[in-house]
């Protein structure tokens, strides 16, 4: 019986494995055995490695999303916010502008613009009609339907046929229907027909037409493009140009939700997000009822004389306010006239002639060159370098008091007190009667008008300057130098708004107007008292150059001018072009207003044309009646212009 072997070492029954075999009896060397257990760890280990990779994506995809869901989440959906609404502006109500007695010369109607979404509309209906295909309803009936109804409420805004081209307009995703809609109507219209919307507007209504429509200008709706969303009424004209900022207020927004890509909006959606802070009221210093007839006499008085144009001012002596200011031709708010934008009195300019003496007549009373009695021998001309002066009438040397010198408008005695004067002492003058620079009055377009700078005088400047030649004026301006000598020698910064009324009610007063000392009192009173002789009556020793003036019961001072105008076609001084002028005071004793006229080329062949004092005494007559103004306690000394040979 053969042996039997040794026991397994893992005590297992059954032959022991053959070494160096395999299954199937095949035989593997010791290296292939080596090489078949490393790569059992090789597996595992990318097995391993995967698992890591695996577990630190989901990490990272975990902490990216709770990075945008915590973190970025409002940004996010403020974004697509943006991307599907848009704020479109509420405008605020528009302030109203009125005059110095609370009459409304500008305010605003709140009204309604209607739109229509048309590319949404055609959409809708289009699915409409994929699902009801036999309903009978189409885009077409829909829109059909909106236009008559419409064009029954807002009959005089629109008509249907107007509609329903807008409706079939194949090239616009968007369009505006009827404007100046009001908000109750519009409100009925876009409950009866969901798909038209509205926006908020204000229609600017002008109830004086043509009065003082100089002053307060024209306002108007004006599209901001590209951006159709937002829409501003602006000032075009006049103060409502000039105080836009102030009339406007803060607009208010509205958010509205837009079809995406574009910013159709869609009806329906629209929020209120802040309410619009309306703009404050312009209180102006102008009387309606001065204005109207200061506009009416002077347009009258234009066509009288035949002249091309004119303008006229009213200014309350002691506060430089400006009652009345105008030109013959006034804009018309339902039909504007680019011609008539701006107010003629403060932007055009012009040489004053002989209204301008009055600053030589202060400056030698101020210096004590003269006193009005006092005689001077004034010769028919005189030369100043090389330009001869003459008087405009023929006479040979004649004893002219001071007064008649100013009172019959003697260039060459002007002249003689003038160069007695001296020029640097007259340019000290001509810039505090306001001169050369902006009254401040706050109207557009006011001019400085001119005056040489003193380094460019000629020898013949000084020629021309004291009788009215070679600088130039505004109505305004010139009113500005007699309100001066109205107001016992101060110059007062005239104006035309008194006040701002704010939306909660408070009145807030301009900033006072500056004042200048051009004269004392004492000076001021006598050149007043000089000037009353313009208006005197009598033969040619006491008459001054405007008797037409006076005004029964009132002392009346004031001055005429006539300046040579320059010829367009020749560049030098005209024969026949002149502008006629005159200033003067109402009344002399206790100054109330100050009138100042110019007639821009009258025929001075006919009475009206050769003077503007009939003008004045029409005017002052008016404000005397309406301001119940107290007669004069006496009537003025008849002085003697000439002393009598």
């Amino acid at each position: 019986m053969p042996p039997t072997r040794p026991g397994r070492p893992d005590g297992a029954n059954g032959p022991a494995p053959s070494r160096g075999r395999g299954p199937a009896g095949r035989t593997y060397s010791a290296k292939a055995r080596r090489s078949g257990a490393s790569g059992d760890r090789g597996t595992r280990s990318r097995f391993v490695i995967g698992r890591i990779v695996l577990a630190v994506v989901l990490v990272a995809t975990g902490l990216k999303l709770g990075y945008v869901q915590g973190f970025q989440a409002e940004a996010l959906s403020a974004r697509a916010e943006r991307q599907r609404t848009t704020t479109i502006d509420i405008p605020a109500q528009r302030g109203s502008i009125v005059d110095r007695n609370g009459a409304k010369l500008a305010f605003s109607v709140e009204t309604r613009t209607l739109w229509a979404n048309l590319r949404l509309m055609r959409k809708n209906w289009a699915e409409h009609e994929r699902k009801n295909p036999k309903s009978g309803e189409t885009f077409d009936t829909r829109v059909a339907e909106i236009a008559k109804y419409i064009a029954k409420k807002v009959p005089d805004k629109t008509s249907e046929s107007e509609l329903l081209e807008a409706f079939h307009d194949e090239d616009s995703s968007f369009t505006y229907l009827v404007d100046d809609v009001q908000p109750s109507v519009a409100e009925e219209i876009k409950e009866k027909f969901p798909e038209i919307g509205y926006e908020k507007r204000a229609r600017r209504e002008y109830p004086a037409g043509k009065v003082g429509s100089n002053i307060v200008g024209f306002a108007n709706w004006r599209m901001e493009e590209p951006d159709q969303s937002k829409h501003n009424i602006e000032g075009l004209a006049g103060l409502e140009s000039a105080r836009n900022g102030v009339l406007t207020g803060e607009p208010g927004r509205q958010v509205v939700n837009t079809e995406q890509g574009s910013d159709v909006v869609i009806p329906g959606t629209e929020r209120e997000v802040q309410q619009a802070t309306p703009g404050s009221d312009l209180e102006l210093t102008i009387d309606s009822d001065v204005q109207y007839n200061v506009q009416r006499m002077l347009s009258d008085y234009v066509e009288k004389s035949r002249a091309d144009g004119g303008s006229a001012v009213v200014l309350d002596s002691e506060t430089g306010e400006i009652y009345g200011l105008t030109s013959e031709k006034t804009l018309d708010p339902k039909n504007l006239d680019p011609d008539l934008m701006t107010e003629k009195a403060v932007t055009q300019p012009f040489e004053p002639g002989s209204v301008n003496k009055v600053i030589t007549a202060a400056g030698a009373i101020e210096d004590g060159i003269t006193g009005p009695k006092d005689v001077h021998r004034v010769p028919g001309s005189m030369k100043v370098a090389d330009h001869t002066v003459r008087d405009a009438w023929d006479h040979g040397t004649q004893p002219f008091t001071t007064t008649g010198i100013f009172a019959k408008s003697s260039n060459v005695g002007t002249l003689m007190l003038a160069q007695e004067l001296g020029p640097d002492r007259y340019m000290d003058l001509l810039k505090k009667f306001g001169l050369g620079q902006r009254t401040g009055a706050g109207l557009p377009g006011e001019s400085p008008g001119y005056v040489p700078p003193r380094n460019q005088w000629s020898g013949t400047t000084f020629g021309n300057l004291p009788i009215g030649q070679g600088l130039s004026m505004t109505v305004l301006q010139m009113a500005g130098m007699y309100q001066a000598i109205a107001n016992d020698g101060v110059r007062v910064e005239p104006r035309v708004v008194a006040a701002t009324r704010t939306p909660d009610g408070r009145r807030v007063p301009e900033p006072k107007p500056d004042r200048t000392r051009v004269v004392s009192p004492k000076t001021a009173e006598t050149v007043r008292n000089m000037l009353r002789a313009t208006t005197q009556g009598g033969d040619m020793y006491e008459s001054g150059t405007a008797p037409q003036a006076a005004i029964e019961g009132y002392q009346i001072s004031g001055k005429t001018g006539t300046g040579q105008q320059v010829d367009p076609e020749t560049g030098a001084y005209s024969n026949e072009l002149y502008n006629i002028t005159f200033a003067g005071m109402l009344p002399a004793d206790d100054p109330r207003f100050v009138v100042g006229i110019r007639l821009d080329a009258p025929d001075t062949t006919l009475p009206a044309g050769s003077s503007a004092a009939p003008l004045f005494k029409q005017i002052s007559s008016y404000l005397a009646q309406r301001y119940e103004i107290p007669l004069s306690d006496k009537k003025a000394p008849v002085v003697p212009l000439i002393r009598r040979q």
